[in-house]
C-alpha cells in the first residue's frame, strides 16, 4: 500500500467518524464524544487535507457545517448560509489567524477584533419582513434547517416586531438555558424518573426542537443575538456598532463583549474571561474574536465553511484527577440500580467532587474501572460530576476489577439484567418501598409537607406503615412515639396528610410512579381519562393515541396498572378516601363535539395530528360539511378549501391549530 493510500483511508476514517459525531450531535442531541475530541479529530483532518490537497472531498466534514435537519419539522432554507468558525487552541494559533489575516490585506497593522463570548447553546436564524418575524430556524446544515418559530415565541430578547428594520432581515442568535434553570428541569425529570438532560446544550436543544411548543414554553429559554445575515443592510461600519444597533432594537446582546487591538491583546482577554468561567449564568467554550470592521470582513470573505474575519478560541476542557475509592449500589423506587463513584476529594470548579455518576454496569465495564485507579473526572454540562477516562498508566499492580452485584444491596434478592441496567424486582426491597413513599410525599406529586425521607424511615423502622395507603391511617398519637415530634408536629403532619387527599388527579397518576410517567405525561392521562377508573380500562392503542406516548410507555403503563401490588394500592387509597377526578377544566373533552377537517400537506404526519384531535374529544372526518367547524389546511389544500369556504366553514392554518391544542392540553 502507498502512503497515499494509507492516508486516503486514514482521511475516510476521520470523515466517518465526524459525521457520526455530527449526526449524534446535532440530530439526536446525543454526543458520541466531547468537543475536545471532536475538535481534535477535525483539526487532524484538515492538517491531513492541507498537505495532501488530492485527498480533499467536496462533502467533507471540512468543508461542511452540522447535518441535516429532523425529518419530523418544515424545512427552511436559510437566505444567507450560517457558517461554522474555525477554532484556535492556544495565543500561538490566535497570533497565526491574524497573520493570515494581514496576508490577505497586504498590511502589517495589528487589527481591532470584537470579543464575544462563546455560549455553548444552539444557533439559530431569526427571519423579519417588514419589521415582523415570519419564521426562526436551526442552523442544521447550514443551507437549511429545521422551523422552530413556536418554541422561540415569548424567549426574552427575541422581538416579535421591530420598528425602523431593512425590509428583509436576518438575525442571528444563541439559544441557550441557564445553569440554575438547567438543574431545576434536570431535578424534574429525575423526580418524574425521566432520563436527564447531559448538559445544558442538550437541554436547550432538546427544548428548542421540541414538536409540543408548551413544554418549551414551561422552560425557561433565553437568547443572545450576535449577528445578521447581511450587515451592510443596517447602515454600520463595525461588529461592535451591529451588535448596538441589535440592542437598540429589542434583541438581547450579551454585555460581556469588548474592543481588543492585536492577537497579544485578544489572547489576555480569553485568558481573563476563561478564568471567569465558573461564574457565568451559562455554559461558555471559548471566545470569539471578529474583525470589528465591517469592509475589512467583506475583503477578507469566506471559505464554504467559516469567515476568514473571525475565529473561535476554545476554551480547553475543566477536569481534573483523582483516586476512585469505591462504588455505592443505590436502589431507586423502581428497583433500578445505579452505581455511584465514591472519590478522594478534590476541588473542581469551585466546588468540592467526591462523588460521580457511573450510570450503568455498562459504563463500569468499559472503562475497566478498578477500586484504587486514578481518574479524570470532568462535569458534564458544568453541574454533574462525571468520569471522563482511567489513567491506565498509573495503575498499581494487582488491582482487581470492580465485581458487578447479583443480588440487591439491600434486601438481598438476585439481581436481574434490563437492558443496560440491573433491577432488583422484590416488590417488598425495604430499598424501593422508602424510594416510593418518599416520591409519594414529594413537592411535585402529593405535596405532604413534613414526611421526609427521614421522617418515613422511622415509620418503617417502627412498623407504623408498611405501604403508601397506610400513612393515611397514621394518628398524633402514633407520631408522638416518635423522636423528634412534639404535639403541634404530630398534628400539622397528620393535618398535612389528610389534605393531600384533596390533590388533584394528575398529583395522584405522577405519585403512583407508573413506569415512565413523569409530570407532563400525569397531565396528558388525566386530561384524556379524567379518573383512575377509566386510566384502568385504557389500552395501549387509546394510550398511543395521545400526544408524545409511543408503543413502549403505552405498554409499561398498561401493565404496570395490571400488576396485582399497584391494584393492590389503588384499592387502598380508594378505601381511605384518596380517588381524586379530573375537574371539567382538565378533563378529556375540552375540544368535545367540535369536527375537523384536515387537507394539503401538513408538517406532520396526518394520522398524529388526528390521534392528538381525538384525544382531546374532537371528532375527524375525512369530508367537509355544513357539520364541519374547523378545516386545517395545509400546502397546497385542493378542493375541500374550496367546499368549505363556500359553506362558511372557518378555516385555520397549522399555527391557529396548534394554539388552539396547546390551550386544550394542560
Amino acid at each position: 500500500m502507498s502512503d497515499l493510500d494509507y492516508w486516503q483511508r486514514h482521511a475516510d476514517e476521520l470523515r466517518a467518524r465526524l459525521r457520526e459525531a455530527n449526526y449524534r450531535y446535532h440530530v439526536l442531541d446525543a454526543p458520541l464524544i466531547s468537543d475536545a475530541e471532536y475538535d481534535a479529530l477535525l483539526y487532524e483532518l484538515h492538517q491531513l487535507e492541507e498537505r495532501y490537497p488530492e485527498l480533499r472531498a467536496v462533502n467533507s466534514p471540512t468543508q461542511a457545517v452540522g447535518f441535516a435537519p429532523q425529518a419530523s419539522f418544515a424545512v427552511i432554507t436559510h437566505p444567507h448560509p450560517m457558517q461554522s468558525l474555525d477554532n484556535a487552541f492556544n495565543c500561538r494559533e490566535l497570533a497565526d489567524f491574524e497573520a493570515r489575516c494581514q496576508r490577505v490585506l497586504a498590511s502589517q497593522e495589528p487589527l481591532d477584533y470584537l470579543a464575544e463570548m462563546k455560549i455553548d447553546g444552539l444557533s439559530v436564524n431569526l427571519y423579519y419582513r417588514d419589521g415582523l418575524l415570519l419564521w426562526a430556524a436551526t442552523r442544521g446544515n447550514g443551507q437549511e434547517g429545521e422551523d422552530v418559530t413556536f418554541n422561540l415565541l415569548g424567549v426574552p430578547g427575541i422581538p416579535p416586531r421591530i420598528e425602523g428594520a431593512p425590509l428583509e432581515l436576518e438575525v442571528r442568535g444563541e439559544i441557550y438555558l441557564s445553569r440554575q434553570e438547567f438543574e431545576r428541569i434536570n431535578a424534574e425529570r429525575e423526580e418524574a424518573g425521566e432520563p436527564l438532560f447531559k448538559n445544558p446544550r442538550n437541554a436547550a436543544a432538546g427544548t428548542v426542537r421540541q414538536l409540543d411548543p408548551k413544554v418549551s414554553a414551561a422552560r425557561k429559554l433565553q437568547a443572545y443575538c450576535y449577528g445578521v445575515g447581511e450587515p451592510r443592510a443596517l447602515g454600520v461600519g463595525r461588529q461592535s456598532e451591529l451588535l448596538a444597533w441589535l440592542e437598540n432594537h429589542g434583541f438581547r446582546v450579551n454585555p460581556l463583549r469588548r474592543r481588543v487591538t492585536g492577537a497579544a491583546e485578544a489572547c489576555a482577554a480569553a485568558e481573563a474571561w476563561q478564568a471567569r468561567r465558573a461564574e457565568l449564568e451559562y455554559e461558555a467554550d471559548g471566545v470569539v474574536f471578529k474583525v470589528d470592521d465591517l469592509a475589512l470582513q467583506e475583503e477578507l470573505g469566506s471559505t464554504s465553511r467559516a469567515p476568514r474575519w473571525a475565529i473561535a478560541y476554545k476554551f480547553p476542557a475543566q477536569e481534573v484527577a483523582t483516586t476512585l475509592r469505591g462504588i455505592t449500589w443505590q436502589v431507586g423506587r423502581t428497583g433500578k440500580l445505579t452505581p455511584v463513584a465514591e472519590l478522594e476529594p478534590r476541588l473542581l470548579e469551585g466546588t468540592e467532587v467526591s462523588r460521580a455518576t457511573l450510570h450503568n454496569p455498562g459504563f463500569i465495564r468499559s472503562l475497566d474501572l478498578r477500586v484504587g485507579d486514578r481518574v479524570v473526572v470532568h462535569k458534564s454540562g458544568g453541574i454533574i460530576p462525571e468520569i471522563l477516562r482511567v489513567l491506565v498508566e498509573e495503575r498499581p499492580d494487582g488491582l482487581a476489577p470492580c465485581p458487578i452485584p447479583t443480588i440487591c444491596p439491600d434486601c438481598q434478592a438476585p439481581l436481574v439484567e434490563d437492558g443496560a441496567n440491573l433491577r432488583c424486582v422484590n416488590p417488598a426491597c425495604p430499598a424501593q418501598r422508602l424510594a416510593r413513599l418518599s416520591h409519594f410525599a414529594s413537592r411535585h406529586a402529593m405535596e405532604i409537607e413534613g414526611l421526609a425521607e427521614k421522617t418515613l424511615a422511622q415509620l418503617l423502622e417502627a412498623g407504623l406503615i408498611h405501604d403508601i395507603p397506610d400513612v393515611y391511617d397514621l394518628t398524633a398519637e402514633q407520631l408522638l412515639a416518635l423522636e423528634g415530634f412534639a404535639e403541634l408536629s404530630a398534628t400539622k403532619l397528620v393535618e398535612q396528610i389528610q389534605a393531600s387527599k384533596a390533590r388533584p388527579l394528575e398529583r395522584l397518576i405522577f405519585a403512583l410512579g407508573l413506569p415512565q410517567v413523569g409530570r407532563r405525561t400525569a397531565q396528558r392521562l388525566t386530561s384524556a381519562f379524567g379518573s383512575l377508573e377509566a386510566l384502568q380500562q385504557a389500552t395501549v392503542a387509546d394510550l398511543m393515541a395521545l400526544p408524545d406516548i409511543g408503543e413502549a410507555t403505552a405498554t409499561a403503563i398498561v401493565q404496570a396498572l395490571q400488576q396485582p401490588a399497584i391494584q393492590a394500592l389503588l384499592e387502598g387509597l380508594r378505601a381511605r378516601g384518596v380517588n381524586p377526578r379530573a375537574s371539567a377544566q382538565t378533563s378529556g373533552a375540552a375540544l368535545k363535539g367540535l369536527s375537523f377537517v384536515l387537507t394539503g400537506t401538513l408538517s406532520e404526519p396526518r394520522e398524529r395530528v388526528k390521534a392528538r384531535l381525538e384525544a382531546l374529544g374532537a371528532r375527524v372526518s375525512s369530508a367537509v360539511s355544513a357539520k364541519t367547524d374547523y378545516l386545517v389546511a395545509g400546502q397546497d389544500p385542493g378542493s375541500k378549501l374550496v367546499k368549505a369556504e363556500a359553506l362558511g366553514v372557518k378555516v385555520i392554518d397549522e399555527a391557529t391549530l396548534r394554539d388552539l391544542v396547546a390551550k386544550a392540553v394542560i
